[in-house]
């Protein structure tokens, strides 16, 4: 069973996929998998290599790359999620990248219900670095998750016997606002204003000033780079507009045949 599913999730051209239990994961800030999934045993956590688009200095380019990689990883564990049940008998529920999130309290925001880094150490497909995102052996930071909670019992990946993060500290310096340098954790209110500059605070802040303008004031505002930003936010999604922790980290094979160093 375990090498059946294996070899589906790759042939679907998922890039690496492993195995965890679910008594292995452990998240300090998620909810417990059991109040989200009663009878749960196991993750199947997909990885997803990130391509040279985020090493782009346009931010357009960057940012189209990771929407299509982002809508493969749906497909992909919409297609994981019905093979495991309908082919393995097993219950399965997936969880995606990030998005959508709990907004009706306060204490829950910027924590995932699945913490898909967390489940990623936890089934071997890599270790925590100095930037507090996962480094895969081969891919570096350049790599994304989802998973497929199952209540069936899969035998586990084992742990990386060694941590891939070299320590070079490169990813921490190449951030611009300062957002990574307490060792183990990320400031979300740095980094978000900076990688997500048209999301909910920002949008939430144009209206309010919006709000208290004059009338030709509101026509400039309605024809502003700000605005227009904002409203293509509103239906693309949410766009990143740095990925210079991930482009940084030297770590693993980006291309065929070409290692960084």
């Amino acid at each position: 069973m375990r090498e059946a599913l294996r070899d589906y999730v790759l042939g679907l051209g998922v890039d690496d996929v492993g195995i965890a239990s679910a008594g292995e994961y452990a998240s300090p800030a998620s909810p417990p998998l059991e109040s989200l999934f009663p009878g749960v045993r196991s993750l199947v956590v997909l990885a997803f290599r990130e391509y040279s688009s985020c090493e782009s200095p346009s931010p357009s380019l960057a940012m189209s790359g990771r929407l299509d990689l982002m809508e493969f990883t749906r497909s992909a564990s919409r297609r994981v999620t019905a093979y495991v049940e309908g082919v393995l008998g097993g219950g399965a529920m997936a969880v995606p990248v990030s998005y959508p999130m709990d907004f009706t309290d306060p204490k829950k925001l910027g924590i995932a219900e699945v913490s898909l880094r967390h489940a990623a150490v936890a089934s071997g497909l890599g270790a925590f670095g100095s930037h507090n995102l996962v480094v895969h052996p081969r891919f570096g930071t350049q790599v994304i998750f989802t998973a497929i909670l199952t209540d069936l019992e899969l035998e586990p990946d084992r742990l990386l016997e060694e941590n891939p993060c070299t320590g070079c500290e490169k990813c921490v310096k190449a951030c611009p606002v300062g957002a990574l340098e307490e060792k183990g954790k990320t400031d979300l209110r740095k980094c978000l204003p900076n990688s997500q500059p048209h999301g909910s605070m920002a949008n939430a802040a144009f209206w309010a000033r919006f709000v208290d303008s004059t009338p030709e004031e509101r026509k400039t505002m309605a024809r502003s780079p700000e605005y227009l930003s904002t409203y293509q936010a509103g239906f693309i999604g949410f766009q990143y507009v740095c990925f210079r922790c991930l482009a940084a980290c030297p770590v693993g094979t980006r291309r065929a045949g070409k290692r960084l160093e």
